[in-house]
């Protein structure tokens, strides 16, 4: 007599950022300030049960665009994002100049 049973496995990628409070970098890819360190690991699954952890390493992450890039040692490290400041003559928002 045979018998089926199914039996699920598989790996599972988690992300987590490194810290609550970062300075925010820019994306390479969409420009945007939304790049942050984080730590991803990977872990082997039995009946999405996570059991063992089978890598971990540090990346930088967009959080916007999923852009992944190694983050330790010798790597290249992405632009820190800045508040431009004071600019004088620049107003925000719209504000029309209407001729009398």
């Amino acid at each position: 007599m045979f018998f089926c049973i199914p039996i699920l496995v598989g790996c599972q990628t988690n992300v987590k950022p490194d810290s609550p409070e970062q300075v925010a970098h820019i994306c390479p890819r969409c420009n945007n300030a939304s790049v942050i360190a984080a730590r991803q690991k990977t872990w082997f699954e039995f009946f999405f049960i996570p059991l063992v952890p089978l890598s971990s390493k540090h990346i930088w992450l967009c959080t916007i665009c999923q852009w992944r890039s190694p983050h330790g040692p010798g790597q290249v490290e992405p632009a820190i994002a800045f508040n431009p400041g004071y600019n004088p003559g620049f107003t925000d928002g719209y504000n029309p100049a209407y001729q009398k």
